[in-house]
C-alpha cells in the first residue's frame, strides 16, 4: 500500500510538469523508453520494460513475476533552421526538451496490470524576433506542442502461448503559439482570394474588409495570433479526453514471438485558452497603427492519429535478438488541417480594437499530411550477464508535403539510427540508457522557406524489481 501511495504521489507530479517533446515520426516519439528506443523503436513482440504500455499492452505480461518499476528521463535535441532568399537564416533557439516518465506493471499469475505515465509526443521552435520569421512585427515567432498520457493497462494470458492486453487512457495536450504572418501571406487567406495557404473568415474579417472597402484601412502590414505562456511544462491552450490500446503477443516457438497492437484515434476535447490576442499592423490615413485585439482561442479537431503496429523478436542464439517492427501512422485523418477560432472580448482595452468588439475569425491552414509507413529494425546481444547491448534503424517517410510545410511545425525528420545498452546492477535493479541520431533533412514549402531538421537525443531509465 505504501509502494501505491508513493507512486500514486509521483504520477500526479509528472503530471502537473510533464513538458513537451519534439516531432520525429510526424509528432511522434519514435521510440518509448530506452530499451526500445535502442532497439530503433521496435517493441511489439518482447519485453520492453513499463513503457511497453505506450507500444503494445500485451508485452507487459512477458516479464518476470512480481512488480516492476521503471522512471525514466528522455532528452531531445533537435537542430532546426529556416532560410529564405536575401534574408539572414533564422536559427530556432528551442534546442532541449527534458521529458519524465514513469510507469508501474504487477505480473501475477496469469494477469498483469499497472499504471504509468508517459510524454506521447509534440513539436516546437522559437524564432527571434528580429529574424524574418517574425514579419516585421518586432516579437519572436514560437510553437509548442506537448501531448501526455495516463495509461492504465491490464493484460491476460490465453494460454502458454498467448498474451492479450488493452490500455484506457487519458490523454492531455498543451499549446502555445505565436505566428506572424505577413500582409500578403494573411490577405491571401481572405475571401475571395486564391486561398493557396489557408482561409479566414468570420465577422472580424468581414469587418475588416469593409474598412479596407470604405478606405479606413488602406493597407494591412502583418498580423499575428497570440497564446503562449512562460512555462516549460504546460501549453497556454489545453484540452483533455480520452484514448485506447488493445494488442496481442503470441510464442510460436522457443525462438520466434509475434506481436501486434492497435493505437485508438484520441477524443480530445478543443485546446482553449481565454488569454490570446490577434494583433494588426495596418495602415489608417496614412500613417502605421498596429491594433492589438484580446480574446478567447480554440485550436478545434486536434487529435493524435490512430495506429497499427506489427513486430516479431526471434531469439536467433542464446545472447542475439533479432527484433523487426512495423508501424502505420494515420495521420491523413487527423492533420488535413489546422483550425482555430478566435473570439474577441466584448470589451477592449485599447481604443482602436473597439470596433471589433465581440467579433470572430475562424482560421484555417492546410496541412494534408500523409500516412506515416515506419520501418524499425534492432540487432540485441547479451555480452554478458549484466550487459546488454542494442543497435537499431528506424525508417520513416516526412507525412508533411513540401506545399504545406510550416516553419513553426517543420515535424519533417525520416530516418533515425539508435545504439543502446543494459545493465544489470543486482537481480532487483538495473539501468537502461539509448542515444538516437536523426540526419538531416531538407524541405522548401511553398512559402518559399526552406527548412532543415536534424536531431540527437538520448534516454536514460532505472529499473527496480521488488
Amino acid at each position: 500500500m505504501k509502494t501505491m501511495k508513493w507512486l500514486g504521489f509521483a504520477v500526479l507530479g509528472i503530471m502537473i510538469v510533464a513538458p513537451p517533446a519534439f516531432a520525429t515520426n510526424g509528432m511522434n516519439l519514435e521510440g518509448y523508453g530506452p530499451i526500445a528506443t535502442g532497439a530503433g523503436g521496435a517493441s511489439m513482440a518482447y519485453d520492453n520494460g513499463t513503457f511497453g504500455m505506450m507500444n503494445n499492452p500485451a508485452t507487459l505480461g512477458l516479464g518476470a513475476q512480481g512488480d516492476r518499476l521503471d522512471i525514466a528521463l528522455s532528452f531531445l535535441g533537435p537542430n532546426v533552421t529556416s532560410k529564405m532568399t536575401g534574408m539572414p537564416d533564422a536559427k530556432s533557439s528551442a534546442d532541449l526538451f527534458i521529458m519524465p516518465g514513469l510507469g508501474y506493471v504487477k505480473n501475477v499469475g496469469m494477469m498483469a496490470y499497472g499504471v504509468g505515465i508517459f510524454a506521447q509526443g509534440g513539436m516546437g521552435t522559437e524564432y527571434a524576433a528580429d529574424s524574418f520569421m517574425a514579419a516585421g512585427s518586432g516579437d519572436k515567432a514560437r510553437s509548442e506542442l506537448s501531448v501526455g498520457r495516463l495509461v492504465i493497462p491490464f493484460v491476460m494470458e490465453v494460454d502458454k502461448k498467448t498474451k492479450v492486453g488493452v490500455s484506457l487512457e487519458g490523454v492531455w495536450a498543451g499549446m502555445d503559439l505565436k505566428m506572424p504572418m505577413s500582409g500578403s501571406q494573411f490577405m491571401n487567406m481572405m475571401p475571395g482570394q486564391s486561398n493557396t495557404f489557408g482561409t479566414v473568415s468570420g465577422t472580424m474579417i468581414s469587418g475588416f474588409q469593409s474598412y479596407m472597402a470604405g478606405g479606413i484601412i488602406t493597407g494591412l502590414n502583418w498580423g499575428r495570433f497570440d497564446f503562449s505562456n512562460s512555462s516549460d511544462f504546460t501549453g497556454e491552450a489545453r484540452g483533455y479526453g480520452v484514448a485506447a490500446k488493445v494488442g496481442g503477443v503470441h510464442k510460436v516457438n522457443d525462438q520466434l514471438t509475434l506481436g501486434a497492437a492497435y493505437h485508438s484515434k484520441t477524443a480530445l476535447s478543443d485546446l482553449e485558452s481565454d488569454k490570446a490576442s490577434a494583433t494588426f499592423n495596418v495602415v489608417m490615413g496614412g500613417a502605421t497603427m498596429t491594433i492589438p485585439v484580446t480574446g478567447k482561442i480554440a485550436v478545434k479537431n486536434f487529435e493524435w492519429p490512430q495506429m497499427i503496429g506489427l513486430g516479431a523478436a526471434y531469439q536467433a542464439t542464446k545472447e542475439l535478438l533479432v527484433v523487426a517492427d512495423y508501424k502505420w501512422i494515420n495521420w491523413k485523418n487527423t492533420m488535413k488541417n489546422f483550425a482555430m477560432t478566435f473570439t474577441a472580448d466584448s470589451t477592449q482595452s485599447n481604443a482602436a480594437a473597439a470596433g471589433f468588439a465581440g467579433a470572430a475569425v475562424d482560421a484555417t491552414m492546410y496541412q494534408n499530411w500523409k500516412d506515416q509507413n515506419v520501418f524499425m529494425l534492432c540487432l540485441g546481444y547479451k555480452v554478458s550477464d549484466p550487459i546488454t547491448v542494442r543497435v537499431g534503424a528506424n525508417i520513416g517517410n516526412n507525412p508533411i508535403p513540401d506545399t504545406y510545410l510550416n516553419a513553426l511545425f517543420p515535424a519533417i525528420v525520416k530516418n533515425h539510427y539508435t545504439v543502446g545498452a543494459g545493465f544489470a546492477i543486482d537481480k532487483a535493479s538495473g539501468v537502461d540508457a539509448a542515444v538516437i541520431y536523426a540526419p538531416e533533412v531538407k524541405a522548401t514549402a511553398g512559402s518559399g522557406v526552406t527548412n532543415t531538421h536534424s536531431q540527437t537525443s538520448a534516454q536514460l531509465m532505472y529499473s527496480y524489481r521488488f
